[in-house]
């Protein structure tokens, strides 16, 4: 999967601002954490939803389990604003 070319983010600091831009039915502005902002980047290239989750696994000391809910719930939201290609 991937993030659609048609969405361009922006980082400033702790936080990454995502916009669509062209042709989509998304108008608004998505604001991220690091940690969605990390997800986010990792779909710049294509990978697969574990891809993510092992490059999570590196950067954070964190649970799996939990990695796994975060990286669902970013997930669910990029494709309820149609922003990744699978």
């Amino acid at each position: 999967m991937k993030l659609k070319s048609n969405f361009i983010t922006h980082n400033s600091g702790d936080i990454q601002i995502m916009v669509a831009a062209g042709d989509t039915d998304f108008h608004g502005i998505v604001k991220s954490n690091i940690t969605s902002a990390f997800i986010i980047e990792c779909l710049k290239n294509d990978c697969s939803r574990q891809e993510i989750i092992e490059k999570m696994l590196v950067k954070y000391d964190a649970d799996e389990k939990i990695i796994t809910e975060d990286v669902d719930k970013v997930l669910d939201v990029l494709r309820s604003i149609d922003a990744i290609e699978e």
